[in-house]
Formats: structure tokens, C-alpha cells, sequence
């Protein structure tokens, strides 16, 4: 039997809800999103690369997610050490490699990234400061980090918006 990304019931974004409820609730509306965009696909499409002349693929997407969630509520924030799946110094675009990629293991360390993430931030106040991991040396807090999370989605969920539709013309949502 050929594997197929699992279909998803996306819960409805937040209309009403104190500050946390409200970022927590729309960072999960776009994290199922990109699971909604795969729902239904084999391995090999997820792996096609199918707005040219980009080589963004689905899975490398759901692959890269896996990464951000990891490096920022993890290593960032928390302060975990972090043993990342794909990017290594010698190649920091390698979750964006998806040719020898298996998509069910690299679906399931989304979703165990999703949940680690969870729990680095469980009980924590939004206004808990931390200094950017490396060079940089910048300051945020956990707001700002649900605050970015929610754009990087946006702006990676409207990729898998049109890979998706030129894989087999599913379109919306």
C-alpha cells in the first residue's frame, strides 16, 4: 500500500480569546494548513518540485517547519540542545533536500516537533525575554516568537498554496 499524507480536520482560527489563546490558536489554524495542503498526497508528490523554476517542494516545507519550530520555542527560547533531523553546518538548505526523503518519518518528526515545542513553552509567560542562539545577539520575547511562527507559516502556506494546485489542482482553504 502506497503511503499517503494523512487527511486533516482543520480547527477554525480564534475570534474571541485573551492574548495567548488568540496566538496559540492561529499559530495551530496555519500549522494544520500546511498539513491540509498535503492531506491526500503520495510521497512523490510531495517530493515534486512543481513551480519552476523553485525547487520548493511540499514535503520540504512540512521538512523545514519541523526545523523553525525546533530552533526557535527549542534551542532559542528554552534553551534545549537540539539534535536538528536535516541542516547541518555543511548543509544549512538540507531539509529543503527532499530526494532520498521519507515522508511518513519526516511527517512524524513534524508533528513530534510540533508537540516538543508545545511543551518548551507550557506555563510560560509571553513577556519571558531570551537572547538569539549564535552572533546576533538579539533579544525577544515568547510573543514575538508566536508572533513570527504565525507569519512564517503564512508566508510558507501560500507556497504550498500554489505547489499544490499544480500538482493536481486542489486550490483554497
Amino acid at each position: 500500500m502506497t503511503w499517503r499524507a494523512p487527511e486533516i480536520t482543520r480547527t477554525p482560527e480564534p475570534y474571541v480569546g485573551d492574548e495567548r489563546t488568540m496566538l496559540e490558536g492561529w499559530l495551530d489554524y496555519h500549522r494544520q494548513t500546511l498539513l491540509l495542503k498535503c492531506a491526500g498526497l503520495t510521497a512523490d508528490q510531495l517530493r515534486a518540485a512543481t513551480v519552476e523554476p523553485s525547487g520548493l517542494t511540499l514535503l520540504g516545507l512540512v521538512r523545514h517547519m519541523a526545523e523553525v519550530e525546533a530552533w526557535w520555542f527549542r534551542e532559542n527560547f528554552a534553551r534545549e540542545s537540539v539534535d536538528y533531523p536535516y541542516v547541518t553546518e555543511a548543509n544549512p538548505d538540507a531539509d529543503f533536500d527532499v530526494s532520498d526523503a521519507d515522508a511518513e518519518t519526516d511527517f512524524a518528526t513534524y508533528h513530534r516537533e510540533v508537540e516538543l515545542a508545545r511543551a518548551a513553552v507550557a506555563g510560560r509567560s509571553l513577556d519571558e525575554t531570551f537572547t538569539e542562539v549564535g552572533s546576533k545577539g538579539r533579544t525577544f520575547n515568547l510573543r514575538w516568537v508566536y508572533v513570527h511562527m504565525i507569519e512564517e507559516y503564512a508566508r510558507h502556506n501560500g507556497h504550498a498554496d500554489l505547489i499544490r494546485e499544480r500538482i493536481d489542482g486542489t486550490t483554497g482553504e
